[in-house]
């Protein structure tokens, strides 16, 4: 499979749908080498067996002189929400004016079902972030390890599907409806320890969080993260939900969540992704909390917000 920059439109997003380790290498090695030999940057983003696989096929084939950055996407990636910010923009922001490719495979079938649906929040998203720049975003799926059903969410989020040696436009093609499918309202949480708070209680909001995940054995540079998560997040409920919020936290899956709930309403399908905005609201606690959750669902809608974070548990 070639693809060339003289595409139509400045952003590219095909989906790679690929059976076996042959037809992965078959779609992205070749991908990768017509980069480097336009000039164009390139960053491969996949698990870390995918990762092993196309460094040892490029071998000695690559140019000596091309750029190409490898990133373990079960690492970088782990929290859908991060990587259009640390990962897609991070890369492209290094290349100003230049034209750049991407392997992004963010999909892998030992994704659990509540990380699946912020994967495909993610793909939808990945079409209005980067609308009218000059790149192109490769997405491998694993149409035989992963179900049916996710194989068909990629015609939604793709505009370009390339199966085998066939390529064509996608007939399913509805971003904006999985971006507003995909934040819908979350589900409520059994046995969660609850806190209301307003005026000057970011201190309790946060010695709420760390105490409860103290005790379940989160620790260290984990359980700051928390704390900090907490305090951004309780933040903005202050300054732009209401000035009041409700702070929750509780076990589930080898997983500590927390969530906070308020009266604001985040317009900005893309905020917390994309670098902060001081006059946006929420902005930077949203990131933040992308950038160290390890998992982060939002649902907003006018009158109601709720942003919730998930940390594995050791």
């Amino acid at each position: 499979m070639s693809m060339t920059t003289a595409e139509t439109e400045p952003f590219v997003h095909p989906a790679l749908f690929y059976r076996g380790d042959r037809e992965y290498l078959e779609g992205t090695v070749p991908f990768i080498l017509d980069g480097l030999k336009a000039g164009e940057p390139v960053a491969v983003a996949v698990p870390a067996r995918n990762l092993a696989l196309i460094r040892d096929e490029l071998g000695e084939v690559a140019p000596q002189d091309g750029e190409v950055l490898f990133v373990d996407m079960e690492q970088a990636g782990r929290n859908p929400g991060r990587i259009i910010p640390a990962v897609l923009w991070a890369f492209t922001d290094l290349h100003p004016g230049r034209r750049v490719r991407v392997v992004g495979e963010p999909v892998w079938p030992d994704r659990s079902p509540t990380e699946y649906v912020a994967c495909l929040q993610h793909e939808a998203l990945i079409n209005l972030a980067f609308s009218g720049r000059d790149v192109t975003i490769l997405c491998p799926y694993d149409a035989d390890g992963l179900a049916p059903e996710i194989i068909g969410h990629a015609e939604e989020t793709h505009p370009v599907i390339i199966d085998g040696t066939d390529t064509r436009a996608s007939t399913g093609y509805a971003p904006e409806r999985v971006i507003r499918d995909c934040g819908g309202p979350l589900s409520e949480p059994a046995g969660a320890e609850t806190l209301a708070f307003g005026g000057d209680d970011l201190w309790r909001v946060r010695a709420f969080a760390v105490a409860y995940a103290d005790g379940i054995g989160l620790s260290g540079e984990r359980l700051e993260d928390l704390r900090l998560i907490a305090s951004e997040l309780a933040a903005n409920s202050l300054e732009h939900g209401g000035g009041s919020g409700v702070a929750r936290i509780w076990t589930e899956d080898r997983r500590i969540v927390f969530d906070v709930s308020d009266t604001g309403h985040i317009a900005d399908p893309l905020a917390g992704r994309r670098p902060a905005d001081s006059r946006q609201r929420g902005s930077r606690g949203l990131l933040v909390t992308n950038l160290l959750g390890d998992l982060v669902r939002v649902h907003t809608e006018r009158g109601r917000t709720t942003v919730r974070v998930y940390f594995d548990l050791p």
